[in-house]
């Protein structure tokens, strides 16, 4: 099977404009991580486009294609030639989801959720519903939709509050206003991150940064891992990577309701993260991310199996028996990975 991996911003998404140094490892490190990945497993032929900023040797057996500005009809060609399509982007301005719709107009193989499940998994102003008809803890949430008075929302929800886009990705344009003199640079700063009118406004939940990387099948996940998240909260908010697995008294817990969190979005197929606060009450889930996030970056050193030929599988309709991680790992945003 011929595979074409295309990573947003090291592939050509940002092509022509500057990119934060800290993204660009983050990208270059996915990337890195995931074709060595299908290179192992020796029965594909990969292909990759990449934005000659980023270019990198590439693994065994992949081929990479580089990129200009205004590289669209590259993407379209490659796309064409190829049996499957591994997408790597961000929610952010239904950047990932138009992806996943281009992928699917041309009858390719789509290695990852589709459009329609990127579309409910992303939109964090109809994922409370969602998850409450299931019983999963999430923040109390209100959308900053025209009209709405941010301040009375705030005051109703109760400071600390979460200001976030409602499609958006990481912690781009996330930030806590712990007072009403806060509010208004948290709004500002979320719409220039997102690029739209469309926010969103959370109560702050004080606990554990959590996150769980799972495989589906469009029906049902597996967890692969529960991983500790190392996020600073305030004006931004900022990751900064992560330990995987996490000792926790509520890690199992935190496996059943992102699993459950995944089950409840019809078309998940392949990697996908899902993000949580530990409580003393128990786990209350944040957001669903429909592709691959940084937590892989620890998952494959943890994990005795390839990680990319289990969600090829997964996306076959084929999930894996539970796993048990054989050594733990710490990650940075960076994409450093130490072991033990």
């Amino acid at each position: 099977m011929r595979i074409f991996v295309y990573e947003f911003v090291t592939g050509g998404g940002r092509a022509g404009q500057p990119v934060p140094r800290t993204l660009a490892r983050e990208g270059v490190a996915m990337r890195t991580a995931l074709l060595e990945d299908l290179s192992a497993i020796g029965n594909h032929e990969i292909v990759a486009m990449t934005d000659v900023r980023f270019a990198r040797p590439a693994p065994r057996g992949v081929a990479m294609v580089p990129i200009a500005e205004g590289g669209q009809g590259t993407i379209d060609a490659l796309v064409a030639a190829s049996d499957a399509v591994w997408l790597v982007a961000p929610e952010t301005d239904r950047c990932l989801e138009r992806l996943a719709a281009r992928v699917e107009r041309s009858g390719k193989i789509l290695l990852g959720p589709g459009a329609a499940a990127i579309r409910i998994a992303a939109d964090k102003s109809r994922l409370p519903r969602r998850l409450a008809r299931i019983g999963i803890g999430h923040p109390e949430t209100t959308v900053l939709a025209p009209g709405v008075n941010a301040r009375i929302a705030a005051r109703r929800i109760g400071y600390p509050v979460v200001v976030k886009p409602a499609r958006g990705a990481g912690c781009d344009g996330v930030g806590l206003a712990r007072h009403a003199r806060e509010l208004g640079a948290a709004i500002v700063a979320a719409h220039h991150a997102n690029g739209t009118n469309s926010l969103v406004m959370q109560r702050y939940v004080r606990g554990l940064a959590a996150s769980v990387s799972l495989l589906a099948d469009g029906h049902r996940a597996v967890a692969l891992a529960v991983n500790a998240q190392r996020v600073t909260p305030g004006p931004a908010f900022v990751y900064r990577g992560g330990v995987t697995p996490l000792e926790h008294p509520f890690a199992a817990a935190a496996a059943d309701a992102a699993t459950s969190a995944c089950a409840a979005i019809p078309g998940l197929r392949g990697y996908v993260g899902v993000d949580l606060v530990l409580t003393d009450a128990g786990p209350v889930v944040i957001e669903v991310n429909p592709r691959l996030t940084l937590a892989y970056l620890g998952i494959r050193a943890v994990l005795d199996e390839n990680v990319a030929a289990l969600a090829l599988a997964a996306c076959d309709g084929r999930l894996p028996s539970p796993i048990v991680p054989q050594r733990r790992a710490r990650f940075t945003a960076a994409g450093q990975v130490v072991h033990g």
